[in-house]
Protein backbone atom coordinates (compact mmCIF):
# COMPACT_ATOMS: atom_id res chain seq x y z
CA UNK A 1 0.00 0.00 0.00
CA UNK A 2 1.63 3.26 0.68
CA UNK A 3 5.15 4.01 2.22
CA UNK A 4 4.74 4.76 6.03
CA UNK A 5 8.53 6.72 5.51
CA UNK A 6 7.48 8.76 2.65
CA UNK A 7 4.83 9.88 4.51
CA UNK A 8 6.73 10.90 7.85
CA UNK A 9 9.25 11.96 4.66
CA UNK A 10 6.88 14.56 3.50
CA UNK A 11 5.45 15.44 6.97
CA UNK A 12 8.95 16.20 7.91
CA UNK A 13 9.71 18.69 4.96
CA UNK A 14 6.30 20.27 5.30
CA UNK A 15 7.44 20.65 9.23
CA UNK A 16 10.75 22.15 8.23
CA UNK A 17 9.29 25.01 6.23
CA UNK A 18 8.11 26.33 9.39
CA UNK A 19 9.92 29.22 10.06
CA UNK A 20 12.39 28.95 14.08
CA UNK A 21 10.13 30.54 16.04
CA UNK A 22 7.03 28.43 15.48
CA UNK A 23 9.67 25.42 16.29
CA UNK A 24 7.89 24.38 19.23
CA UNK A 25 4.54 23.76 17.01
CA UNK A 26 6.07 22.31 14.19
CA UNK A 27 6.17 18.82 16.07
CA UNK A 28 2.56 19.00 16.75
CA UNK A 29 1.94 20.11 12.96
CA UNK A 30 4.02 17.31 11.38
CA UNK A 31 2.17 14.78 13.51
CA UNK A 32 -1.32 16.35 12.49
CA UNK A 33 0.02 16.39 8.96
CA UNK A 34 0.87 13.14 8.93
CA UNK A 35 -2.24 11.89 10.30
CA UNK A 36 -4.16 13.96 7.51
CA UNK A 37 -1.91 12.63 4.93
CA UNK A 38 -2.49 9.31 5.89
CA UNK A 39 -6.11 9.77 5.92
CA UNK A 40 -6.17 11.28 2.81
CA UNK A 41 -4.14 8.96 0.46
CA UNK A 42 -5.70 5.70 2.02
CA UNK A 43 -8.92 6.98 0.39
CA UNK A 44 -7.39 6.85 -3.01
CA UNK A 45 -7.20 3.87 -4.94
CA UNK A 46 -3.23 2.97 -5.30
CA UNK A 47 -1.81 -0.23 -5.85
CA UNK A 48 1.59 -1.47 -4.65
CA UNK A 49 4.72 -1.02 -6.72
CA UNK A 50 4.21 -5.22 -6.66
CA UNK A 51 1.25 -5.18 -8.04
CA UNK A 52 1.74 -2.58 -10.82
CA UNK A 53 4.62 -4.55 -11.74
CA UNK A 54 2.49 -7.99 -12.30
CA UNK A 55 -0.09 -6.50 -14.12
CA UNK A 56 2.52 -4.91 -15.95
CA UNK A 57 3.98 -8.35 -17.22
CA UNK A 58 0.84 -9.41 -17.78
CA UNK A 59 -0.06 -6.63 -20.11
CA UNK A 60 3.32 -7.53 -21.73
CA UNK A 61 2.76 -11.39 -22.21
CA UNK A 62 -0.81 -10.18 -23.18
CA UNK A 63 0.48 -8.01 -26.08
CA UNK A 64 3.04 -10.30 -26.97
CA UNK A 65 0.14 -12.83 -27.28
CA UNK A 66 -2.12 -11.06 -29.29
CA UNK A 67 0.56 -10.11 -31.67
CA UNK A 68 1.34 -13.60 -32.59
CA UNK A 69 -2.82 -14.30 -33.49
CA UNK A 70 -2.29 -10.82 -36.06
CA UNK A 71 0.47 -12.53 -37.63
CA UNK A 72 -1.65 -15.83 -37.80
CA UNK A 73 -4.61 -14.16 -38.96
CA UNK A 74 -2.32 -12.45 -41.79
CA UNK A 75 -0.73 -15.42 -42.75
CA UNK A 76 -4.12 -17.34 -42.50
CA UNK A 77 -5.65 -14.35 -44.48
CA UNK A 78 -2.64 -14.55 -47.34
CA UNK A 79 -2.86 -18.12 -47.93
CA UNK A 80 -6.62 -18.41 -48.35
CA UNK A 81 -6.81 -15.31 -50.66
CA UNK A 82 -3.08 -15.60 -52.26
CA UNK A 83 -2.44 -12.66 -54.97
CA UNK A 84 -3.35 -13.15 -58.35
CA UNK A 85 -1.51 -12.12 -61.07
Amino acid sequence: MLDPKKIEEMARQIGSAIPPKFREVADDVEAKVKAVLQAKLSQLDFVSREEFDVQRQVLQRTREKLEALEAQVQQLLAEKNPPTE
